[in-house]
């Protein structure tokens, strides 16, 4: 801030930021609206001036909006979209100052302290901001006075400019909700008869205090300038790439290899600041004919370290076609995630093999179809575990079966046999088997809330079953509907 320099604060409302988002994009004739699902109905999250026009607001159940507009197209809305769009548009008003804040979910903040001459004077700057974001697609209503409070206010009752010092001359016609208050402090005043910011700044200010509370007062005061308010701008997220430019091309693979070190070694560093490993990178090459090529490389898991790193990059680097040379190299982090600093130790800095292993074979046959085995939350064989992608996944070392289960799981197969005990003779896959010994029996209930045609014949009883033969397998009967299966095989 300029010293002797009055602050000025611009306040931003984007009044149907979701509905302008998706209609920029798509544009709709007619009444149009973005629903939420809350309470196990779909309600109006936000409308376009059309469907406002019909009589449609905000909150208003969508089955009773469809009985008053017939005409009315919806979609559903995307919270987390919509969040988005106001961070790029945030990123796009640093075009007019550096100090950029949120406000609520639809609505920016900006400090422009002695930055409105670049634009000629504060109208111009305004008019330019508005003729931008319509040009855009997005509706937006400006306001502009000394303090952020009275810039709300008049961003979201009234518009316009407050001059210098005159923040209370230019709010005192506005209502009292102009001050941020809630909805019950609103409606209260308006009962006393204290409908305008006027008529609440020339009341006495001890009944307000006693029956209010002080917050009441204290956003008076910030929108008057009695009490200062800050405004943070929200910090751009960390952008983790690296760029070399040659001053001479180059086309060998350990040329392209050592330039791509030195962003490693860059771009790690910065991973190590922020406390965070790549999962994901891409190497892009420049040639000087200004044809791109791209080499992506998917991790088993965060990392950061430049020698384990390196070496994964070698079999894209080889395979990509240099032309008449690669005169730059640009390394990117496409997918970051969190990696604390850990302990130092021969065990923690020890490289993870298995991470390293299961990389470098998925750079060959892909991440996802490397597997591997957890167990699930079911009793039922067929259902106590799953299959997941390896990457990204650990092994559950403290799990243990309460019972043994087989090394191999298969479809219950028939066997011939007879009663509640395990047959002492019988036939599978060709094989005359004797039963050795046989352990048992494991009595397992179907789960009714399930449906598996596999488990209409009812509770099973298992047997571990040892043959003269050596195999070691897993039978069943089912009592309801007698019956022998062999579903497994032990080691």
């Amino acid at each position: 801030m300029f010293v002797g320099t009055r602050r000025r604060i611009v306040s931003m409302w984007f009044p149907r930021l979701p509905s302008d988002r998706v209609l920029r994009l798509r544009p709709v004739e007619g009444p149009f609206a973005l629903t939420l699902r809350l309470n196990n109905a779909g309600q109006i999250h936000c409308l376009n001036p059309a469907a406002e026009a019909g009589g449609l607001h905000r909150g208003m159940p969508l089955s009773e909006a469809r009985a008053f507009c017939p005409a009315l197209q919806s979609a559903p809305a995307d919270p987390a979209q919509e969040a988005r769009m106001l961070g790029i548009l945030r990123r796009w008003a640093t075009r007019y100052c550096p100090w950029v804040g949120t406000e609520g979910k639809d609505g920016l903040t900006l400090d422009i302290t002695g930055a409105a001459h670049l634009w000629g004077d504060e109208p111009a700057m305004l008019a330019d901001m508005q003729a931008r974001l319509e040009r855009a697609g997005f509706g937006v209503r400006i306001g502009l006075a000394d303090t952020r409070g009275a810039a709300w206010a008049l961003a979201r009752h009234g518009g316009g400019i407050a001059a210098p010092g005159e923040s209370l001359a230019a709010l005192a016609a506005l209502p009292v909700a102009g001050l941020r208050l809630d909805e019950d402090t609103s409606i209260a005043l308006q009962r006393l008869g204290l409908r305008t910011i006027g008529a609440l700044a020339g009341a006495s200010r001890g009944p307000l205090a006693r029956r209010f509370g002080p917050e009441l007062l204290r956003r008076l005061d910030q929108a008057t300038g009695a009490q200062c308010e800050s405004i943070t701008p929200l910090a751009d997220p960390p952008h983790y790439a690296a760029r070399l430019t040659l001053p001479e091309p180059i086309g060998l693979t350990a040329d392209v290899m050592a330039g791509t070190a030195r962003l490693l070694e860059a771009l790690c560093g910065r991973l190590r600041a922020q406390e965070s490993g790549a999962r994901a990178l891409r190497l892009s090459l420049r040639r000087v004919d200004r044809q791109s090529l791209s080499v992506d490389l998917r991790l088993a898991t965060a990392m950061r370290d430049p020698a384990r790193i390196l070496p994964l990059f070698a079999r894209g680097v080889e395979g990509a076609d240099a032309g008449f040379g690669i005169d730059q190299l640009r390394l990117e982090a496409t997918r970051v995630e969190p990696l604390p600093i850990r302990q130092a130790g021969p065990v923690s800095e020890a490289p993870d093999r298995l991470d390293d292993l299961i990389t470098r074979i998925g750079t060959r046959i892909g991440l996802d179809n490397i597997l591997r085995f957890l167990p699930a939350d079911s009793h039922i064989p067929e259902r106590s575990f799953v299959m997941v992608p390896a990457a990204g996944t650990k092994a559950c070392d403290g799990w243990h079966a309460p019972r043994p289960r087989p090394l191999r799981l298969f479809p219950p197969e028939p066997i011939s046999g007879h009663g509640a005990a395990p047959p002492a003779r019988f036939r599978w896959r060709r094989m005359r088997l004797t039963t050795a010994r046989a352990t048992g029996p494991e009595r397992i209930a179907p789960e009714w809330w399930v449906e598996d045609d596999n488990w209409r014949s009812g509770l099973r009883d298992y047997w571990r079953v040892e043959t003269h033969q050596g195999r070691r397998l897993w039978l069943f009967h089912t009592p309801q509907n007698p019956g022998w299966f062999v579903q497994g095989e032990f080691a």
